[in-house]
């Protein structure tokens, strides 16, 4: 496609159809060497164990071009090891940790003109995903299987700056206590659209889950993590066995520890303990750090004391570091940037 006349400052957060795409095939126990292809085409038996039996999963980064005009993305080793515990969590082969990495570099230089510049605030999402595509009618694995990334260029997702947001405590659950709430399965987000949907209709951005088995702790939105700041500035974020192990919340956590000098802790944490937190935010790839303003839970509103105006003192440094890093204006860890270009 042609991206000269794009005006990248005013590109919304969609899909918009790139040229190349990477494909991969597995059959016979065994992966072929996969192609850059222009067909985005997907043909499948109606059959397909995708279709039937929901067996796919999926993953989701970023390349940036960063203040030096390199072109790089972000941990993308770290995608690739979820998506071997997804893929091993849904009885589906793996697709090597090297070639995922390989995949994701080659998609990327193949779109090259479709990664934004600097500074316009938007970037190139890569989306890898894995499905079933033989025929199975009979509940058991499918045997053939298609490994796939395509690439589109992405708005900023909050345009004008990050604006607090407002979120409310789901009746519904999210994931079962030793169900796949772990790993990126689409099964998991088809679960959480009718909440969204209700909760949009209602006047509310996000739901907050909790956990299934007591109903009592913080667990996650339906699609990113929670992160809070204590009143004197630790950071808090919750743990269970049924959370999706965010990508940019651990980045976050070693940004907190290691450049701003914070405490970092992880564990449980109580509903009845939020209304304590002095900020909030949600944690993701398409965001970085969603900041919440209010969080209503059945009636009783928590309004954190960092308001409805603007992102938390430190949640706003939180951002702006981990931001820096990924382009390139603050030096990274080591291996935490993994330049195409």
């Amino acid at each position: 496609m042609d991206m000269k006349n794009v005006d990248w400052s005013n590109l919304g957060f969609g899909y918009i159809q790139t040229e190349k795409r990477f494909v991969a095939n597995f059959k016979d126990g065994k992966w072929d060497e996969g192609i850059i292809t222009d067909d985005a085409t997907v043909s499948i038996n109606e059959c397909a164990g995708v279709l039937q039996y929901a067996q796919t999963c999926f993953e989701g980064l970023k390349a940036y071009t960063t203040a030096d005009g390199s072109v790089v993305t972000f941990r993308p080793d770290l995608n690739a090891d979820r998506m071997i515990d997804s893929c091993k969590r849904l009885m589906m082969p793996v697709f090597p940790k090297e070639k995922f990495i390989q995949a994701v570099k080659d998609v990327v230089a193949a779109n090259i003109d479709c990664v934004p510049p600097y500074g316009s605030g938007a970037t190139l999402y890569i989306r890898p995903y894995m499905f079933g595509t033989n025929p199975v009618i009979g509940v058991k694995p499918a045997d053939e299987y298609q490994f796939r990334i395509f690439v589109t260029p992405v708005g900023p997702y909050f345009k004008g700056g990050a604006k607090p947001i407002t979120i409310r405590v789901s009746d519904y659950d999210r994931a079962a206590p030793h169900g796949t709430g772990h790993i990126k399965a689409g099964l998991n987000y088809a679960m959480s659209l009718y909440q969204i949907v209700d909760a949009h209709e209602k006047g509310f951005d996000e739901n907050m889950y909790l956990d299934p088995a007591t109903r009592t702790k913080v667990e996650e939105t339906g699609g990113a993590n929670f992160l809070f700041v204590t009143k004197d500035n630790k950071i808090v974020t919750p743990k269970s066995n049924s959370i999706l192990p965010s990508i940019t919340r651990r980045s976050l956590l070693i940004v907190a520890k290691e450049y701003l000098g914070l405490e970092v802790e992880e564990r449980e944490v109580l509903l009845s303990e939020v209304k304590d937190f002095a900020e909030c935010g949600l944690c993701g790839t398409a965001a970085v750090i969603s900041p919440v303003g209010k969080i209503y839970d059945h009636g009783e509103e928590i309004a954190f004391p960092s308001g409805m105006d603007e992102m938390g003192p430190i949640t706003k440094k939180l951002y702006d570091t981990l931001t820096g890093i990924q382009m390139g204006r603050i030096d990274a860890p080591e291996g935490w940037i993994c330049k195409i270009k």
